[in-house]
């Protein structure tokens, strides 16, 4: 059985190898990435009530406000921080998944996973990020 870490590293590179190309493009580009937070953020407000995308809420909003803060110089992230926030991002609102999001909550799961394998990753940079954040109120 594999552990957590190889399952989680195994999932993004093979979202690396779906989205890695096109992530690499948008996160050089802030209008792509506000596009993106955009359009993530309807998809959310559309599937909200969705019991089975209420584990996505969370983790999806606070890479939204890390960006935010980020392009607007207010907390910089690393590079390859932003790349795997902008990768769960695509992968959540892309309709190419390795299990299609028709398919109910089986659907969703692959979203759930490469969202969640990407918080664990980073987890140090989010913990940093909400520290920043609970001191600018």
């Amino acid at each position: 059985m594999e552990k957590f870490s190889d399952q989680s590293l195994s999932i993004l590179d093979r979202a690396k190898n779906l989205f890695g190309k096109q992530v690499d493009a948008i996160v050089r580009q802030e209008q792509k990435v506000v596009e993106l937070l955009r359009n993530v953020k309807e998809k959310l407000s559309k599937l909200g009530n969705n019991p089975k995308v209420k584990k996505l809420i969370e983790p999806l909003s606070v890479f939204i406000r890390m960006i935010k803060a980020h392009f607007k110089g207010q907390h910089r992230i690393a590079y390859s921080t932003l790349f795997l926030i902008i990768l769960a991002l695509v992968y959540f609102l892309s309709p190419i998944d390795l299990i299609p999001d028709f398919l109910g909550f089986f659907g969703y799961a692959d979203d759930l996973s490469v969202v969640m394998a990407v918080f664990a990753k980073i987890k140090d940079e989010v913990d940093s990020f909400l520290d920043w954040e609970r001191t600018q109120v």
